[in-house]
């Protein structure tokens, strides 16, 4: 009976501090939204960081395509197309096409400044939808060992940046997959150049040995998807998907915001 009256006290004690955290959150929230409104990035309408007009905007992916061709290829069943088998990238869920200008907008604004974090909720919703419009392609590579890896920044790159977009983005889609978050498992060694004015050729140079893994013995016959915003040659992600591979990772999956 003591425990029980200890436990009742120590529940009700913890539900009083979410209840005072979650109303102090909302008044927080509300405050903020009466200082300093927030509009719409595309349209300018006040509310919401994308309202959902412009978010109706975006033609979200219904379908995979093969992450190594260069005239995106669709695949049904499978990651990649028969040419490309030999990757270490499984395959990859691209959520849109970076042509649409909301889209360049997003990232851009999330990626340099003014660093709208906040954008990583919409993305990540975009994200979201597409998984549920390839449900017969994602829902079977899903297992219980599965783990998500954010694509890993250089330590020094994200200090200056302040935070890694793929980690933002990661974590919200996280918690709807209600699947792990593993963010010290795969490590960015090189500083590399940026990859936006590099060719084909000079990005995968520029990724060559960018990645190494620690604790294997996590790693080892688990399924992992590699989180990032844009998809443009798949350089980054091959690199990562081959550290992974090599250290016992069963099958390695690309998922990102857009394909460029």
């Amino acid at each position: 009976m003591p425990n029980l009256i200890i436990y009742y006290t120590i529940f009700h004690k913890q539900a009083k501090i979410v209840y005072n955290a979650n109303m102090w959150k909302t008044l927080k929230q509300n405050l903020k939204q009466i200082f300093f409104p927030q509009f719409c990035l595309y349209c300018k309408k006040e509310g919401q960081i994308i309202c959902q007009d412009c978010l109706s905007l975006i033609e979200i992916n219904e379908f995979q395509f093969c992450p190594f061709c260069s005239i995106p290829t669709r695949v049904m069943g499978a990651g990649k197309c028969k040419k490309h088998t030999g990757f270490a990238l499984s395959g990859v869920f691209t959520a849109a096409d970076y042509k649409n200008s909301l889209i360049k907008k997003m990232v851009a604004n999330l990626k340099y400044r003014p660093f709208l974090q906040e954008l990583s909720k919409p993305i990540a919703d975009i994200i979201i939808t597409h998984l549920i419009l390839n449900k017969n392609q994602f829902l079977p590579i899903l297992t219980n060992n599965s783990l998500i890896i954010p694509i890993p920044l250089f330590p020094k790159k994200e200090k200056t940046r302040g935070f890694n977009q793929s980690l933002l983005i990661a974590k919200e889609i996280s918690s709807y997959l209600q699947m792990p978050v593993s963010t010290d498992n795969l490590l960015r060694i090189k500083d590399t150049s940026s990859q936006v004015k590099l060719s084909k050729a000079e990005r995968w140079q520029n990724m060559a040995n960018a990645f190494v893994t620690k604790n294997p013995e996590i790693i080892r016959n688990k399924t992992f998807f590699l989180i990032d915003d844009v998809f443009t040659t798949g350089a980054t992600m091959e690199q990562c998907a081959s550290s992974l591979k090599k250290a016992g990772a069963k099958s390695v999956w690309g998922i990102a915001f857009c394909r460029e």
